[in-house]
């Protein structure tokens, strides 16, 4: 498989802020909008919403040349299909995966209006399907399922999503889903399905990725080179490829002393004062500060343009192609990476178009 990458930025879904403490992006931390200067005479309401500052991070994201953005499910924040659709509907190349768990319709309703959105938008909808939740998360969704019911659930509602999108007269009786003469038509039926990613390094994830996934996202904490040889052996047993692709935050400025300067001082900011600054891991270059200073994982990289592109080109050695960054503050940050990362990156993304 050829190591072309894909860039998309992660979207954030709980408000942003200049610093991990400041959610004053997006009407998340109360009290944080500033008093209008004496001169502003118009005071009425709704000028700006909180919707504003993540159309922002699309539209900084199309701006940089940067092909898609993730917005990932989480049950704090705002709705990821509702702000996916929104971005879809702001932008005019940008590449948008939605994430959400299965319990939140039905197969057939969700591919409905993912169908319409795919029209509307030229069909630039992704999927992706997280399925093993934290189990007090699943709950609180009304989610009460466990172990491998929820991939077993989750094989049905692939399985019914993909069938009525692309069958008149589709019937289906399973445990968790029966359709009797179901399926779309024109102008919702010949679309495109959802790009779909799915995650997990369970037997079980690494199956249902086998089966149905397009890109399988790993992140840095995780075992990537075994994971992406168990699931090379499986999809080539199902006779289908399957992409892999990273979740990964960064840190990116000029030279390698600026960024662990920035490292030190959103660390300071978070509470870190007074602790000693993790250093990355001499082995990967991954530095595992992440966790305190964003909403990500614990692990990701720091240091110059360059040092970070080394990074990605050592996880592309290992089959990775799809890249999903994380920097806060996203808009500043999206620019960043847009204009400064993926340039190092011009030669391979321009033989993948």
């Amino acid at each position: 498989m050829a190591a072309y990458p894909d860039f998309l930025v992660t979207v954030p879904t709980q408000g942003d802020g200049r610093d991990p403490l400041r959610r004053d992006r997006g009407e998340w931390q109360p009290g944080a909008r500033r008093p209008l200067p004496p001169f502003v005479t118009d005071l009425r309401p709704g000028a700006l919403g909180p919707f504003d500052h993540l159309a922002q991070i699309g539209r900084a994201a199309e701006t940089a040349a940067i092909g898609g953005a993730l917005v990932p499910f989480d049950p704090a924040g705002e709705e990821s299909l509702v702000v996916a659709a929104g971005l879809l509907r702001q932008s005019r190349h940008l590449r948008v995966v939605a994430g959400f768990h299965p319990g939140i319709a039905t197969p057939v309703y969700a591919a409905k209006f993912s169908a319409s959105l795919q029209r509307f938008t030229d069909n630039r909808l992704g999927w992706q399907l997280d399925v093993d939740l934290d189990p007090a998360v699943a709950r609180s969704q009304g989610d009460f399922l466990r172990g491998a019911d929820r991939y077993a659930r989750a094989e049905e509602f692939l399985t019914v999503a993909k069938g009525v999108w692309h069958e008149e007269g589709y019937t289906y009786e399973g445990r968790f889903y029966q359709v009797l003469a179901g399926g779309f038509q024109s102008p919702n039926s010949g679309l495109p399905f959802p790009r779909l990613y799915l995650t997990g390094t369970s037997p079980e994830a690494l199956a249902l990725s086998a089966r149905h996934a397009d890109v399988h996202l790993f992140t840095a904490d995780q075992d990537v080179e075994t994971g992406i040889g168990e699931l090379a052996a499986q999809s080539a047993q199902e006779g289908r490829p399957v992409e892999y692709g990273l979740r990964l935050p960064v840190l990116a400025r000029d030279d390698d002393d600026e960024a662990w300067a920035e490292a030190r001082r959103l660390w300071d900011l978070a509470g870190g004062v007074g602790e000693g600054l993790p250093d990355p891991d001499p082995r990967t270059r991954l530095w595992g500060g992440f966790g305190q200073i964003a909403d990500s994982g614990p692990f990701g990289l720091v240091g110059s343009y360059e040092t970070v592109a080394a990074g990605l080109r050592g996880y592309l050695d290992q089959g990775v192609t799809t890249f999903v960054l994380e920097s806060r503050p996203h808009i500043e940050e999206t620019y960043r990476l847009g204009e400064r990362l993926l340039p190092l990156f011009a030669k391979e993304i321009e033989h993948a178009h």
